[in-house]
């Protein structure tokens, strides 16, 4: 029997899979340089979020978080990542999805010199809006993001879907 992969939701107020979560986060910002955080901070604004998961379980094997997206009552995506043994494999694009299937509006922001981060988001149809100086607490700068701004969501919606 092998592993599956099953998407999951956790409301706001709950802490599940915040360790897992906050692990993913870190094994990227070693690899990769990016998702900077204090743990107090992302520890408090995931369980202020609604956080879409996606959760690898085998017979033989714990739960393993392959990503997740911490998303804000109103769209704004506070955290995505998909872990790099997953990647290529469309969960980001489906944690968007889902996102953009509950909320009107959808944005985040990335930070300037992330460019896998801001190539994923322009495929997808994210647009940027504006760039915003010393964004991060390193004084790192970032670019503001949304969905469909010229097209609309639905249609961006439909494209992620199909």
């Amino acid at each position: 029997m092998s592993a599956s992969i099953e998407s999951r939701v956790v409301e706001s107020g709950a802490d599940d899979y915040v360790d897992e979560a906050w692990g993913l986060k870190e094994q990227i910002r070693r690899e990769e340089g990016v998702l900077r955080q204090r743990r107090g901070f992302f520890k408090d604004a995931y369980r202020r979020s609604t956080v879409y998961c996606y959760v690898e379980s085998g017979p033989k094997a714990p739960e393993r978080l392959v990503g997740f997206a911490a998303v804000r009552r109103d769209g704004y995506i506070l955290f995505l990542a998909v872990s790099p043994d997953h990647r290529g494999e469309g969960f980001g694009e489906q944690l968007i999805a889902q996102v953009a299937d509950n909320h009107s509006s959808v944005t985040c922001h990335a930070r300037t010199t992330n460019e896998p981060a801001i190539g994923f988001y322009r495929h997808l149809g994210f647009e940027v809006k504006r760039t915003i100086e010393n964004y991060y607490e390193d004084g790192g700068d970032a670019y503001y993001l949304k969905l469909g701004a010229s097209s609309g969501i639905t249609e961006c919606l439909s494209r992620l879907l199909s």
